[in-house]
Formats: C-alpha cells, structure tokens, sequence
C-alpha cells in the first residue's frame, strides 16, 4: 500500500476527517497494513497496548472474558478506531478484539498517535467524543455482565450449600424404613422380657437417645472394648451390636451394668436400645438437613428483598448475616469474624448494599486466599450520624502505586477472565452516588481495609 493510498485510508475514518493534509500525512508514516482471517486474534485482554487500528474491511468483535463466559462487548466495522484506549491509558489491554470477518486494517503505533493528538486540536477532540461513547458503551455493557457473573457464581454457590444438606435429608430418609422395622422388630423382642423385668419400660425411656459423635480411634476402642464384653458373657453376634453400641451414646461401664441386670436377655434390650438410637439419630438427621436449607433460602430471600419496596428500613448486621450464608462457600477455611452490635437501621436500598458486601467480602476471600491463619472481620459503628462499616482482611496488601485506581472502571490486578474490575466500581457507585456516602480502602502488607460510611438520614 502506497503512502497516499494509506492517506486516503485515514481520510476516510470519521476520527481523523477534520484533520488537514499535513497531519494526514505525518500519521500516515507509520502506518502499516495488516490482513487477518476470520477467528484470528488481533490482540488478547492483558496484552500490552503499543498500536491502534482502523479497520477498513470487515468486522471485529471485541471480547471480555468474565468469570467462565465470554462476553460480546461490541462488533466494530470498517471506518471505526480500536485499541486506542490503551494506548492513551497506558495500560494493558482491557479486552480481546477477534476477527468475525476476514478484515483488513491500518495499524498506528503509539508514537505517531501520540505526536497527532499532541500536534493536532481537532484530532483530540475528535478522539475525546470517540472514547467518551466507547465507554459508555463499553461501561454498559459490562455492568449488566458483571451483574449476571455474580448472579451466577452466587447461584452455584447456593446449590453447593442446599445440595450437601439436601443429600443427607435423602440419605436418612431412605435409611429411616428400614430402621422403623428394625426397631418394631426389637420392640416386639421385649415383651417377654419385659414380663420378667417390670422396670424395663422405665429402662429403655431412660437410656442414651442420641447418638454420639466419636473420632474414628476412640470409636475403635469403644467398639473393641464393648465386644470384649459382650463376647466374654456369650451375648450372640457381639460384634453387630458392639458397633450400634458405640454410636447410641452407652458407655462399657452402661453395658456391664445392663448385662448384670438382665443377663441372658441383656442381647434383646441391647439391640431395642441400638434399634432406638438409630431411628432417633436419623431423625435428628433429617431435621439437621431441612433446617440448614431453611436457613439458606431464608437467607436468600432476605438478601434479595423480595417483594419489599426499593427504599426501606435495612438492618446492615443482618443484611451482612445474610451475604455471609450466600458466600458460604466461597469463605470455607476463612476465619470470619462480626462485631456490628448496636448498628441502627437506616433508609436504604437493601438489595444494591448486599451486592456492595457481596463484592468487599469476595475481594476479601480473594485477598487472603493464599494467606495462612486467613481472616475476615466486619466491624460497624456509628460516628456522626453515619453508620460506618470496616471490611478488614489480613491478606497481602495493596500495592501503593495500585490504591488510588481501585476505584477505577475496569481496572483489576486480576488475572485476564478473572474479574472484569467493575466490583469496586459499582460499589462505590452505590455508596457514593446512590447512598451518600462514601467507600475508601487502606491498606498495607498483612491489613487491608475498606470502609463504608452511610448516613442514617437518607
């Protein structure tokens, strides 16, 4: 391509229309053609920024990677100008741009662009208008995206904590028939027993209902000690009832005592009390599990404030409970601790301030992840007329040259796909914009803290 045709090229972008033939000219130096087929990467998230590009056949897609989805952030045709915010922000690549179409582009590299925008008034107006919609657009786009990614991850969340309990609610249900007949089977054993022992009614109603919770060595020895017993008084199958034994809650000193008292028929009322233990421990089973799930789907019903009007009274300790069982699983081997007593309700938006606990709390669990001894502590107070929130982690810190754009629009020390590094941003919108307020951080190696301040009278 000759250098008027390059010219001609530029000439023909909307960016660049204004310019006069000399600017033109300048720019065009050090353009260069590039052809890529469709499917082809033109430049991937995180790469660093060094040209920009105008396409002048075809199409581009330009591409975010958010969590395990990839999102279309816009298609870009011939005429328009890609990859100059990097270039500008001197930062790495926010998104990916992929060919959908066999294209054709010019490709500016930095310097020139740079001497342009220096050189040129028009040219810097015109780029300002550009990017200013870019980012709206771009913003826009991926606000809605980080909101389904968090929705998303929360959901897989819930079904990891609602399926553990549910499976063990199915467990012991399938278990319970088949113990219900084990123990009318032992009951019925006992009546003539009972016609000998008259206390044995008594006996049995006494007895260790629940069974115990025993580590896998002392149960070993209980089970190997109660044999013992009961093979040395020559009750049948010993070994069958030493292991219902352990688990009902009787100790060896209960079983010699019962065997001394009803000797040969200590076997059916050792059996009657194991049948009785059993049915009572899946029971508590089953109630152990409902109400797990119970608190869960209660929790997030809370967090979501169904069916309640968008500005009400919100209890922040409860709203902050409430995120805590959703990122249950996200928290797991994190030590968290609360101290929000004396926290007043305020005039708020509940559901957008869970989604700012949500994402101070999942940046926290990010931070110490790596961090032996992890922990997370929530504080609250009230100063001034403000409730006021800390989210404190022990985690490596944030870097000083880093701290003054956490707060940035789609930035993130993240991996590419890791996170889209509007979590922040969005909170702090909530906070600032929507409540306020305001959310500041700081931090140092081994104490990072967030701080949000809400006034009570909204």
């Amino acid at each position: 391509m000759t250098r008027s045709e390059r010219t001609e090229g530029l000439r023909a972008v909307p960016l660049f229309a204004d310019l006069d033939s000399a600017d033109l000219e300048r720019l065009a130096e050090g353009v260069e053609h590039v052809r890529l087929l469709a499917g082809s990467i033109l430049f991937e998230e995180g790469d660093d920024g060094d040209h920009a590009y105008v396409i002048q056949e075809g199409e581009i897609d330009i591409l975010k990677i958010t969590g395990e989805r990839e999102v279309l952030i816009a298609r870009r045709g011939p005429g328009d100008v890609i990859g100059e915010m990097a270039l500008l922000d001197v930062a790495p690549r926010m998104a990916a741009a992929r060919a959908s179409t066999d294209s054709t582009l010019l490709s500016i590299p930095k310097a020139h662009l740079d001497e342009l925008l220096e050189n040129s008034a028009a040219a810097a107006r015109g780029l300002f208008t550009v990017l200013l919609a870019r980012w709206r657009e771009t913003q826009g786009r991926l606000r809605q995206s980080e909101r389904m990614a968090q929705l998303g991850t929360l959901t897989a969340g819930l079904a990891h904590e609602l399926n553990n309990p549910a499976a063990a609610v199915q467990r012991s249900a399938g278990r319970l028939g088949e113990a219900v007949e084990r123990l009318r089977a032992a009951l019925a054993a006992t009546s003539t027993v009972a016609v000998a022992h008259p206390d044995l009614k008594e006996r049995l109603h006494t007895a260790p209902q629940a069974p115990q919770r025993l580590g896998s060595l002392e149960r070993a020895d209980l089970e190997s000690e109660v044999e013992r017993v009961l093979t040395a008084l020559d009750i049948p199958r010993p070994w069958e009832l030493a292991e219902g034994v352990a688990s009902s809650g009787m100790t060896v000193d209960a079983v010699e005592s019962l065997v001394s008292d009803y000797g040969a028929d200590a076997a059916v009322v050792l059996e009657a009390l194991v049948a009785t233990s059993l049915v009572t421990g899946l029971i508590g089973q089953i109630e152990e599990g409902a109400s797990r799930m119970s608190t869960i789907v209660g929790a997030l019903k809370s967090y979501s404030y169904l069916d309640r009007a968008p500005l009400q009274d919100v209890d922040i300790r409860k709203g902050i409970e409430d995120t805590l069982v959703i990122l249950e699983h996200k928290l797991k081997g994190i030590q968290v601790g609360l101290d929000l007593e004396d926290i007043p309700a305020i005039t708020a938006h509940g559901s957008e301030l869970n989604q700012v606990w949500t994402n101070l709390l999942d940046n926290a669990a990010d931070a110490v992840s790596d961090t032996p001894d992890a922990r997370i502590t929530v504080r609250g107070r009230v100063s001034h007329g403000a409730v006021v929130v800390d989210v404190e982690d022990n985690g490596v810190g944030i870097p000083d040259d880093v701290l003054p754009r956490v707060f940035d629009a789609f930035f993130t020390t993240k991996p590419p796909g890791s996170g889209t590094g509007l979590g922040l941003d969005i909170s702090y919108s909530i906070v600032v914009h929507r409540h306020r307020g305001e959310l500041t951080v700081a931090s140092q190696p081994g104490r990072t803290v967030f701080t949000v301040t809400l006034p009570m009278n909204q």
